[in-house]
């Protein structure tokens, strides 16, 4: 049974216990461990002294994978030890830690294996969150978009309506008010857990609706479809979503869709592209560490006329300046590579490669952000969203180099 609460104004609860299901642990000096947090998923088995003994839960996923978040409270002035029993689900930084509820992360980058974390509690500290990276959730994103509230260049919509009752949302940017030259199609969060990818979109989006050069173009020229939440209940319930059964959102793109979500992308783009889908970019984040997956890359499209698009598309990107994420095209997966093969698409289509037969589209593809580490430097929130305004103006040098469509 997952102990959580679907609110955003936290109280602390009297009892001293660590608490899942039925079963109750007496916690000394009362800490309390729970997943009472937005996008909360944790199973606290038990605490014994200064160590707790904790494992996220897959929840629909059929393969193991690593995203869990929860908050300890009671721990003020005390040191603890939290030891994951299921895998090696600690990243490349250790956890990412906010001391004010949700409203701002840093990383630990001390203190950790792959299996553990450590953490001192200052005297202030009475409510600590913790997560495998920066939780990013709707009131995030409501957070964000609401600085645009008015904007001649911004439309809120609803996508669809998830099997729990929430609203999908969906924005059109740019150029609203006379017929577009170009449509770009923007998607994030097929899996759920991948939260640094919507702190890029938020980067990208700001550089649309920037006053600088990038944005008045691409506000004259482009009008963007903007989908921040693919798996809108994942994302608020804290599921993994990667390898959900019978398939996740990512390869639920031919035959009968199984997720609401993707049907209504299957059914609604293609009626406001109106043959002028141009691109289509998803944003993703990879593996939880090591090879191809401590750099930002791009998934190669198994189509050589699109690959052919995303190298150039990501020759621009290495060269806008200030080169956040030190990104590098050489870093590119090409199809064939590593795990990008045929036999990755065996579960269902992808968003990608669904786009790639849309009409009129010249580029679609997809990034993967690290969530921790790329080539040597932090992802953090200000770096992913310096790195998708710095995809912003990628767009907008790719698409003036264009002819008309």
């Amino acid at each position: 049974m997952n102990v959580k609460k679907e609110m955003y104004g936290w109280e602390r609860v009297g009892a001293a216990v660590c608490c899942v299901g039925a079963v109750v642990f007496a916690a000394r000096a009362e800490v309390r461990v729970d997943a009472q947090v937005p996008a909360g998923n944790i199973v606290c088995e038990r605490i014994e002294g200064d160590r707790v003994a904790v494992h996220q839960e897959l929840r629909g996923s059929s393969q193991w994978w690593f995203y869990w978040a929860f908050r300890a409270c009671g721990a003020e002035g005390r040191t603890l030890t939290f030891d994951f029993t299921d895998g090696e689900p600690v990243g490349t930084r250790g956890p990412a830690v906010s001391i004010d509820r949700g409203l701002s992360w840093h990383w630990l980058n001390k203190d950790f294996t792959r299996k553990s974390f450590t953490y001192a509690f200052a005297p202030s500290d009475i409510e600590v969150w913790f997560a495998f990276g920066m939780v990013y959730t709707q009131r995030d994103w409501d957070r964000f978009i609401a600085r645009y509230d008015g904007s001649p260049f911004l439309e809120k919509g609803q996508l669809t309506v998830t099997r729990k009752g929430r609203a999908v949302e969906k924005v059109r940017i740019g150029c609203l008010r006379v017929e577009p030259r170009f449509r770009v199609l923007l998607t994030a969060r097929h899996h759920c857990c991948e939260m640094m990818a919507s702190y890029a979109l938020e980067g990208l989006v700001g550089g649309v609706l920037a006053d600088d050069e990038t944005g008045r173009w691409l506000r004259a020229n482009v009008e963007f479809l903007v989908v921040p939440f693919v798996d809108k209940d994942g994302v608020e319930d804290g599921d993994q979503g990667k390898y959900r059964a019978p398939r996740d959102h990512n390869r639920d793109y031919d035959g009968t869709s199984v997720h609401v979500e993707t049907a209504a992308l299957r059914e609604q783009v293609p009626a406001w592209a109106h043959g002028k889908l141009t691109m289509e970019l998803d944003l993703h984040c990879p593996w939880i560490r090591g090879e191809n997956n401590e750099w930002v890359y791009q998934v190669g499209n198994t189509e050589t006329n699109l690959w052919a698009q995303q190298q150039a598309f990501g020759r621009l990107v290495e060269k806008v300046e200030p080169s956040a994420l030190a990104y590098r095209q050489a870093n590119d997966l090409p199809h064939g590579k590593a795990w990008n093969t045929s036999a990755n698409y065996a579960q269902g289509l992808s968003a990608v490669r669904w786009a790639a037969t849309q009409p009129g589209i010249v580029f679609a593809g997809s990034f993967e952000i690290p969530y921790a580490t790329a080539n040597g430097t932090e992802v953090n929130a200000r770096s992913a969203r310096l790195f998708g305004a710095n995809l912003a103006t990628a767009i907008r040098q790719y698409l003036a180099a264009r002819k008309e469509p």
